[in-house]
């Protein structure tokens, strides 16, 4: 488990800095749809963000940027300092694999593999010894609950639990950021709120999350709130939280 980390220290240097990101995709002769359009955006270590919008505004274009899954039109994109929107395919991959951790709506696991199997994909692509990969996959599956179900298939789990696993597979790694896409947009309303407790779990413990979602619900867990509209950001604001 990663330990807690003093905010205030952390957030003199942005983690991720984006500087005029546009994205356009070409219809054909000299019609463009623009996805973005010169969007900066800075997020500090131990932050917990959300990004909002309606179908359409951005907001997913922004998350593959974030997590580089795609490559701007036009901008830069520093990520712990280092200019991203530069880097070739392959470096990329290493940022992706060693970086960055995904949550997404459909879990994305592998079918007739086990949780702790799922868990310790990441590390088998960074090239991790077995006898590690196995040691973190039990400490991460543990950490999110998960430590009687490490060789359940996920056909053997409930919706809940096989997000648990995914979020167990984005720590796995002790990425600089991780990246949700609307984690809780395939469960029941108490599976997503138990997925949301975990969540704050991992960010009180320092680590950085971007979450994207349509549900204002889900982004009331995190400290910022930004919104987009038609490819641009139109607000950015702390989260208010109600008196307890």
């Amino acid at each position: 488990m990663i330990a807690p980390t003093d905010k205030k220290a952390a957030k003199q240097e942005a983690l991720i800095k984006l500087r005029d990101i546009t994205k356009t995709y070409d219809l054909g002769g000299a019609a463009q749809v623009y996805a973005l359009r010169s969007v900066s955006l800075d997020v500090f270590p131990g932050e917990y963000v959300s990004i909002m919008g309606p179908s359409g505004s951005g907001k997913s274009t922004l998350m593959n940027m974030i997590g580089c899954l795609d490559t701007p039109t036009s901008g830069s994109y520093f990520l712990e300092g280092s200019d991203i929107s530069k880097a070739t395919d392959d470096e990329l991959a290493v940022i992706r694999n060693q970086k960055i951790g995904f949550v997404f709506q459909t879990f994305n696991l592998l079918s007739r593999a086990t949780a702790m199997s799922n868990v310790e994909l990441p590390l088998i692509y960074a090239g991790v010894p077995a006898e590690l990969r196995q040691e973190r996959a039990v400490e991460v599956l543990r950490q999110v609950g998960l430590g009687d179900r490490l060789g359940h298939r996920p056909s053997m789990l409930s919706g809940g639990e096989r997000q648990r696993v995914a979020i167990a597979r984005a720590l796995v790694t002790h990425p600089s950021v991780i990246l949700a896409d609307e984690p809780t947009g395939n469960l029941a309303s108490v599976q997503g709120m138990e997925i949301m407790r975990i969540f704050a779990e991992i960010h009180a413990a320092g680590n950085t999350i971007i979450t994207v979602t349509h549900d204002i619900a889900i982004s009331n867990y995190t400290e910022r709130r930004v919104k987009l509209l038609d490819g641009a950001i139109v607000s950015d604001e702390p989260v208010m939280k109600e008196a307890s």
